[in-house]
């Protein structure tokens, strides 16, 4: 029970994080038919502007996390205004899109382990630290992680459920011609969906930063992956069943490793368990966990 409760409490620090990396993507996805694989490379960025932050503001985490969050933003603001916005315009399709953001994620990776090299990287924390809450054991990282990451998604569900930009972003990422006809600025909301998709991808780069205690550039790569299949699980262009579905992917992937399970999944295949996952659900239920099903 020991172990249970300690990868359950991992778990859903692994699901937060996914959540709010998640929830940027299947927005995207939904308005713009991207399939945003540059993404990732675009968390990575924020860990290593948030570690650059840290660094000008005396140690400080909360403008790690402020910084990075702002930088992403900007960042994938001026994206869609010289690559994206050009290419809707020209009508580029999905192939050409999906081309395009591998191209982009090329070239943000590379461009980090340029400037910042492939060493392995860390936040100013005590690595060596370690809490005790009864059974359950958590890093210097995790313990500000956890509650940040909580407050993130709580943060994101008050945003989509009470907030008129919220509410006019899943308009547009549900049906984004009824959205138009319904009077929504379509050009003003989409570059509001790129500034938030950044700015949650800075700060899921410095949570997971601070969870793994050391990092490199392919940080992003490898969070890449799963967050997709959170973008299947919950649904595409559901903001809400992005949140839900990275809470029950992340709990899944840690759990999978209990030793009461047979012995468990060894922790390096925690993705193949992911992926598991996407594949039921893409048979047992294609729309996702909150998603429509839509005729064609």
């Amino acid at each position: 029970m020991t172990e249970f409760l300690q990868l359950s409490v991992n778990g859903l620090m692994t699901g937060f994080i996914l959540a709010i990396g998640a929830v940027g993507v299947t927005m995207v996805l939904g308005v713009l038919r991207l399939l945003h694989v540059a993404h990732g490379d675009t968390i990575a960025f924020g860990t290593y502007m948030g570690l650059l932050f840290a660094g000008l503001f005396a140690d400080s985490l909360a403008a790690a996390l402020v910084g990075a969050a702002v930088a992403t933003a900007l960042f994938a603001v001026v994206s869609d205004y010289l690559l994206w916005q050009p290419l809707r315009r020209r009508g580029a399709g999905m192939v050409s899109l999906l081309l395009a953001s591998i191209g982009l994620a090329l070239i943000l990776r590379h461009a980090i382990f340029w400037i910042a090299g492939a060493d392995p990287r860390q936040f100013p924390i005590d690595l060596m630290a370690v809490y005790e809450f009864g059974p359950v054991r958590l890093s210097h990282g995790q313990i500000i992680a956890l509650p940040v990451a909580l407050a993130g998604v709580v943060a994101l569900a008050w945003l989509f459920a009470r907030t008129n930009a919220g509410k006019r972003m899943r308009a547009l990422s549900d049906d984004s011609s009824l959205a138009a006809v319904a009077g929504v600025n379509v050009r003003r909301t989409i570059v509001v969906i790129w500034a938030v998709s950044g700015a949650l991808a800075g700060v899921a780069g410095v949570l997971q930063g601070l969870v793994q205690n050391s990092f490199n550039p392919n940080l992003g790569f490898q969070l890449l992956l799963p967050v997709f299949a959170v973008v299947v699980l919950g649904g595409i262009g559901s903001a809400y069943g992005a949140l839900a579905g990275g809470v029950l992917l992340g709990f899944v992937m840690e759990v999978s490793t209990w030793s009461a399970l047979a012995g468990g999944v060894p922790p390096s295949y925690k993705q193949v368990v992911a992926f598991a996952v996407l594949i039921l659900m893409l048979i047992l239920r294609p729309q996702g966990l909150l998603g429509r099903a839509r005729l064609r």
